[in-house]
């Protein structure tokens, strides 16, 4: 007679029976602050990562590319007259806009100083 209860069977013992409602509402609320814990600590991680590479950019922002080489003249023999000549080229690397932006992570955006640090 217990395989034919019913649906009206069926919940009246689901509404009677505590097998496992303690340990099941434990169950939830530990896992809910399992859960908190490990957004609080990824949006921790995130920030420290956003920083570590805001540092990096930074640094690769902060190399100079400028170069410079000189030409060369080799005016050759008096009895030929033939000579070589190569130019010399230069480069001079601009402050770009995107060399000096911090990010302030407290706040959420970019922040644009009047001057880098370097005083570019």
């Amino acid at each position: 007679m217990s395989e034919k209860r019913g649906f009206v069977g069926t919940v009246k013992s689901l509404w009677t029976r505590e097998d496992g409602a303690i340990i099941s509402a434990e169950l939830v609320l530990v896992m809910t602050i399992a859960v908190l814990a490990m957004l609080v600590g990824l949006d921790s991680l995130s920030d420290a990562v956003n920083n570590e590479l805001n540092d990096v950019a930074g640094a690769f922002g902060a190399i100079s590319q400028s170069f410079e080489f000189h030409g060369i003249a080799h005016p050759g023999s008096q009895s030929h007259g033939d000579h070589a000549i190569v130019s010399g080229s230069s480069f001079q690397d601009k402050v770009d806009d995107c060399d000096c932006t911090p990010l302030d992570s407290c706040i959420g955006h970019i922040v644009t100083p009047d001057k880098c640090e370097d005083g570019r």
